[in-house]
C-alpha cells in the first residue's frame, strides 16, 4: 500500500472516531451523565479501542506466520492474511485515537476545563 493510501487510511478512521467521539459526549449527558462523567466514559471506550488495536497490530506481527501455517496444516483456505490484520488493525486503533480527541474536545466545549 503507497504512502498515501495509509495515510488516507488511518485519517478516515481517525475523522470518523472523532466525530463519533463528539457526538457521544452529548449523548451521554443526554442520558443521565454528568458532562465530566460522560467525557470521561467516552474518553475511556475510545481508549479500550486504542488499546485493542495496538495489541492486535503487535499480535499480527508477531503471530503472523504462525497464523498462516496453522491454517495451512489445518487445510483452511481463509482470506486471512497478516497484511489485512494489521491494516484492521490499525484502522481500530486510529478510531479509537479519534474518540478519544473527540471526547476532549467535547469535554472542553460542555465542562469548559
Amino acid at each position: 500500500m503507497h504512502w498515501r493510501g495509509r495515510a488516507r487510511l488511518v485519517a478516515t478512521a481517525l475523522a470518523v472516531g472523532a466525530v463519533v467521539g463528539l457526538v457521544a459526549v452529548p449523548l451521554f449527558v443526554a442520558l443521565g451523565f454528568s458532562p465530566r462523567g460522560a467525557a470521561g466514559t467516552v474518553f475511556a471506550l475510545g481508549t479500550l479501542a486504542f488499546g485493542f488495536g495496538l495489541v492486535g497490530w503487535s499480535g499480527s506481527i508477531i503471530l503472523g506466520d504462525a497464523v498462516a501455517v496453522r491454517e495451512g496444516l489445518l487445510g483452511k483456505n481463509s482470506d486471512w492474511t497478516e497484511a489485512k490484520s494489521r491494516r484492521a488493525m490499525v484502522r481500530v486503533g486510529s478510531f479509537g485515537f479519534g474518540v478519544m480527541l473527540g471526547s476532549s474536545l467535547a469535554e472542553v466545549v460542555a465542562v469548559g476545563v
